[in-house]
C-alpha cells in the first residue's frame, strides 16, 4: 500500500502527522485584500463623482462650460500630499487617520446633501458648496496617504502584486460607480437622495475599517524612528535606495500614452465617429480593459514575476500597441480615410483604444508594486511620506502631459503629435536599464 502523501512521519512518535497547511497563509493574505478592496473601492467614488457624474450635474443646472471645467480646480489638495504626510507617519495609526478621513468624507457627503450646486440660471458654483467640494478632495486625499500608509506596512512582500492589483482595479470600480453607475440614476436621485447615499456609504466603511481584525494587527514605528522634523526631510526621503531612479520613472512612464489616450478619441469625434458609440468604446469598454490589464499583472506578480522584467515587457507591448495606433491615425489623416460602418479601419480604431487601455492597466499595476516595494526600503516611520512623494509625482506627470496634449496636437499637427508620444513611450524602455539593484 502506498504511503499517504498529505501525511508526515512525527519522528517523535513514528506516526503519521498531518502534512503542513498552506491554507493559513492564503486565507492571512485574503484577510488583507478584502478590506483593501473596500477602501480603495470606497476611495475611488470621489475621483469618479467629480469627473463623472458633478460636470453633467452642474451643466444640468445651467452653469456654463467655462465654470464647470473650473471646478476640477478642486482637485488641488491631491498635490499637496506631501505636507500631510509626515503627520499620517508620526501621529497616531493609519486606522485611527483612515477611519476619521472616511467618516470625515461621509460628514461633507451629509452636508452637500443640503447645499443644492446651482439654482436654475445662476452664473457660478455657490461659495458654500465650492468650500464643501474642496473639504470632499481634501478629505479625499488624507484618506489616501492614510491607505497607502496602511497597505505599505500590512503587505508582505510576497503579496504586493496582488494588493496592487487589488488598489487599481478597486479604484476604478468605485470611479466607475460613482461616474457612470450613478450617472445612470440621476432621473430619479435626487441631489439630496445621491449625496445621503454616499454619505451613509463612506461611515459604514469608516466602522468596518475601525473593526476590521486585519488591520490591528498594523507594527507602529518606534520612538526612535520617527523622521526629524527639519528642512533634510526631502533628503531623508531621497537618500531611501532607489527613490531618485524611481522619482525620474514615475515621472515619464506616462508621458506618451496619456497623451494619445487623450486626444486620440476625440480625433475619432472628429472623424465621424457618434459621442454615443465613442463612449462605450473608451467608457465601458476601456475601463474592462484596463481592469483586465491590471488583472493579468496582478496574477503575474503573483507567480513570483519580478516587477522590473515584467515591466519590461509590458512597456515593450504598450510601444508595439501606441504604434499601430499611430499607423490607424497615419490613415485617418490621410484624403480618402473614412470610418463607416463596417469598415476595417474603424474596428481597428477602436480596438486600438482597448488594446491601448488593457496594457497600460499592465503597465500601472507593475509600477505601482514597484513604488510600494521602494518605499517599503525606508524606515517605517517615513513610508507614508516617501510613497505619497511618488504617488504624487506619478500623478503630476500625467496631468502635465493631458494639459499639454491639445496644444501640442494644434501647434504640430497629429502627425507629429503622435510621433512626439511614440517617442516618449520609448523612454522608459531605455530608462529602465539603469534601474539599481536594490529594486531588482
Amino acid at each position: 500500500m502506498p504511503p499517504r502523501p498529505a501525511l508526515n512521519p512525527d519522528p517523535a512518535t513514528r506516526a503519521w502527522a498531518p502534512a503542513p497547511d498552506p491554507a493559513p497563509g492564503l486565507l492571512a493574505m485574503r484577510g488583507k485584500l478584502l478590506p483593501l478592496a473596500g477602501l480603495y473601492l470606497v476611495q475611488g467614488l470621489p475621483y469618479g463623482l467629480q469627473s463623472g457624474l458633478l460636470p453633467v450635474l452642474l451643466r444640468a443646472r445651467g452653469l456654463s462650460l467655462t465654470r464647470v471645467g473650473l471646478a476640477k480646480a478642486l482637485y488641488a489638495p491631491w498635490l499637496f500630499k506631501l505636507v500631510w504626510a509626515p503627520l499620517v507617519d508620526t501621529r497616531g495609526s493609519p486606522r485611527a487617520w483612515l477611519t476619521l478621513s472616511t467618516a470625515a468624507l461621509g460628514l461633507v457627503c451629509g452636508l452637500l446633501a443640503s447645499h443644492p450646486p446651482a439654482a436654475a440660471g445662476q452664473a457660478g458654483l455657490p461659495v458654500t458648496v465650492a468650500g464643501l467640494l474642496l473639504l470632499l478632495n481634501l478629505a479625499a486625499a488624507v484618506q489616501d496617504v492614510a491607505l497607502d500608509t496602511l497597505a505599505v506596512r500590512l503587505l508582505e512582500p510576497a503579496e504586493l502584486g496582488p494588493g496592487n492589483t487589488v488598489q487599481v482595479v478597486a479604484y476604478k470600480l468605485g470611479a466607475v460607480l460613482a461616474g457612470g453607475g450613478l450617472l445612470a440614476f440621476v432621473p430619479t436621485l435626487s441631489w439630496p437622495l445621491l449625496f445621503l447615499l454616499l454619505a451613509a456609504t463612506y461611515w459604514l466603511a469608516a466602522a468596518l475599517t475601525w473593526v476590521a481584525p486585519a488591520l490591528q494587527q498594523l507594527p507602529t514605528p518606534l520612538p526612535s524612528e520617527h523622521p526629524r522634523h527639519t528642512l533634510h526631510l526631502g533628503q531623508d526621503l531621497l537618500a531611501v535606495p532607489g527613490t531618485l531612479w524611481t522619482v525620474g520613472f514615475v515621472l515619464t512612464y506616462k508621458l506618451g500614452e496619456q497623451g494619445t489616450s487623450g486626444l486620440f478619441p476625440l480625433l475619432l469625434l472628429d472623424c465621424g465617429i457618434s459621442a454615443p458609440e465613442l463612449g462605450l468604446w473608451n467608457g465601458v469598454g476601456a475601463v474592462a480593459c484596463s481592469i483586465a490589464g491590471s488583472s493579468l499583472g496582478g496574477a503575474l506578480l503573483a507567480r513570483r514575476r519580478q516587477p522590473l522584467p515584467l515591466l519590461k515587457s509590458a512597456l515593450q507591448f504598450r510601444l508595439g500597441g501606441l504604434a499601430c495606433q499611430t499607423a490607424v491615425l497615419f490613415h485617418l489623416d490621410s484624403p480618402g480615410a473614412s470610418l463607416a460602418p463596417s469598415t476595417v479601419l474603424r474596428g481597428a480604431a477602436l480596438l486600438s483604444l482597448c488594446l491601448q487601455h488593457f496594457l497600460g492597466g499592465l503597465v500601472t499595476t507593475t509600477t505601482f508594486t514597484l513604488m510600494m516595494r521602494c518605499s517599503q526600503l525606508a524606515p517605517s516611520a517615513l513610508q507614508a511620506t516617501h510613497y505619497s512623494l511618488l504617488a504624487t509625482l506619478e500623478l503630476l506627470g500625467k496631468l502635465l502631459m493631458g494639459t499639454l496634449a491639445g496644444a501640442l496636437a494644434d501647434s504640430l499637427g497629429p502627425r507629429l503629435c503622435f510621433s512626439v508620444f511614440l517617442a516618449l513611450s520609448a523612454m522608459p524602455m531605455l530608462y529602465l536599464g539603469l534601474a539599481p539593484n536594490t529594486l531588482a
